[in-house]
């Protein structure tokens, strides 16, 4: 039974007398009063859940009451409760942030499932939650020990996105710690299917392949490319698709979703790889050859992300749309931004307007760095809170809320996710060994083989080779490559940090969102 305290409020709560009894029968305690001000001086000394609140009282109106109760708590859910169907009375309550609004006369039902929406709400919604996944759990298990497919891994890592936002907002550890564990395994028979496949996906002669890094322009941004009718694509770096799913009720404020898909990201699922892959249309093995120059491997000097405008044009070229006129638009930090929304409105001049934005990436590398940024990322659940307040009130939100009113197509993609770590993995290298905790390349590399996915030569992979005799490791599921020297320092410092570049659902599974504006 319910236990919650009630403040009822109304001139003639005499006649209420059998209502209040009803509610009183299925557990809530209610006290009674017939006027605001006798109400206000109420609260000021009780604690109260919910105040039922009649609009039409002598003295001082309910409304007038609600404008004091607010002054004292701002958080108190408020029922308005009233014979007035004036909309300038409903439109005034709602303005007051009332929480509901009930029409007199009222039957006790009508009352009841007001209180459990308010009160009960979030344990009705954990139970249902709980309930829906124990039925979905045998599902999701059968699927992980068949053969998936490169769609149906899809299919059950959007699956598994759906129950970890469900469950955070319910309120059952139990069933958390089961989702955990599920979606681990899930990510060990990833790691399984990837290491099997992936070779065969970045073969030259491969036709049966999933949409990748450097096959998402062909295939999601340039058959809807056309001459006169803006399309914006937005990148924003690191994001995650439960990430996407975090701000995806702020696009649909302003944005028709056309059509919600995933691609994977190459390996390693890093800025340096997967975005040049995304604006050249090239595996970098290719890329590589084709512009020497500007490609640098780990262990150069220089930027590695510096000529993607160009390898942008050259694509572009390539699939017949050189006569397009685009934009490239690089946000790496606030200032960047604020130029953005001065000028978004020049770019509908142009055809394609690519713009990144390198937030969410900046941010879950300083997490790494930053105690307060450990702090507010603890978790995926504060990860995907912290992304869309980011979201919210980013320059790139302001800049697209001021074309709104255009028509035009926008496409939200990124370049890979990350992964929250937990498992610290033995390395050892020579000095030219690359840094990176997710993957690494050098020579004379010694690993357990149980914790990494391994190319020795690293042409099977898609990839440069940076020396003679270099290979990569990719690490798989939650583990992280540290060096044998200070090791259980970097082990513990690293651990439970967001990190990219090798093996997991979350890093290669990952967004590209097509849009219209309303």
């Amino acid at each position: 039974m319910s236990t919650a305290n009630i403040l009822w409020v109304d001139d003639e709560i005499d006649s209420l007398k059998s209502q209040i009894l009803f509610l009183e029968n299925k557990g809530y305690y209610v006290s009674s009063l017939s006027n605001g001000h006798d109400a206000i001086e109420y609260l000021k000394e009780n604690q109260v859940d919910v105040i039922l609140l009649d609009e039409s009282m002598p003295g001082i109106t309910g409304l007038e009451t609600l404008s004091v109760i607010r002054e004292i708590n701002r958080q108190i859910p408020v029922v308005m409760v009233t014979k007035n169907e004036a909309e300038n009375v409903m439109e005034d309550a709602i303005g007051a942030q009332i929480t509901d609004y009930l029409i007199k006369p009222v039957n006790p039902n009508q009352v009841l499932l007001t209180l459990k929406k308010i009160i009960d709400n979030r344990r009705l919604v954990a139970e249902k939650t709980t309930t829906a996944y124990q039925q979905d759990f045998r599902n999701l298990f059968m699927a992980l020990s068949s053969n998936l497919n490169y769609n149906e891994w899809m299919d059950v890592y959007k699956k598994l996105v759906y129950w970890e936002m469900e469950m955070a907002k319910s309120d059952s550890p139990e069933m958390q710690e089961v989702l955990i564990s599920q979606k681990a395994e899930a990510n060990t028979e990833f790691a399984k299917f990837i290491s099997k496949n992936y070779a065969n996906w970045v073969h030259p002669k491969s036709s049966e392949a999933p949409i990748m890094s450097h096959t998402l322009f062909r295939y999601k941004i340039a058959p809807h490319l056309e001459k006169g009718k803006p399309l914006f694509m937005v990148l924003i770096d690191n994001l995650r698709f439960d990430q996407w799913k975090a701000i995806e009720p702020i696009f649909k404020e302003s944005f028709r979703i056309l059509e919600e898909d995933t691609f994977y990201s190459i390996l390693p699922t890093s800025t340096q790889y997967s975005r040049n892959a995304i604006f050249s249309g090239m595996l970098p093995v290719d890329l590589e050859k084709a512009f020497p120059l500007e490609w640098k491997n780990d262990d150069e000097q220089g930027g590695k992300n510096l000529s993607e405008e160009k390898f942008l044009g050259e694509q572009l070229k390539y699939l017949r749309h050189k006569d397009l006129r685009f934009t490239y638009t690089k946000i790496t930090n606030h200032q960047d931004g604020q130029s953005l929304v001065n000028n978004v409105h020049n770019m509908m001049d142009y055809d394609l307007n690519v713009i990144v934005y390198n937030f969410v990436d900046m941010m879950s590398h300083a997490r790494t760095e930053m105690e307060v940024l450990k702090e507010l990322a603890s978790d995926e659940t504060s990860y995907r809170s912290i992304t869309k307040s980011w979201f919210e009130h980013s320059p790139l939100y302001q800049a697209l809320k001021k074309i709104t009113d255009k028509d035009i197509k926008l496409v939200l993609a990124t370049d890979h996710g990350s992964v929250r770590v937990k498992k610290p993995c033995k390395v050892i290298g020579d000095k030219q060994t690359t840094t990176n905790l997710r993957y690494k390349h050098g020579r004379n590399l010694n690993y357990d083989e149980n914790d990494v996915l391994a190319f020795r030569d690293p042409k099977d992979a898609g990839l440069p080779r940076p020396n003679v005799n270099s290979s990569y490791i990719f690490a798989k599921e939650d583990g992280y490559l540290c060096y044998p020297n200070n090791y259980n320092h970097f082990a513990n410092y690293y651990k439970n940090t967001f990190q990219h570049g090798g093996i997991s659902l979350e890093e290669m599974i990952i967004p590209v969102i097509r849009m219209a504006t309303k």
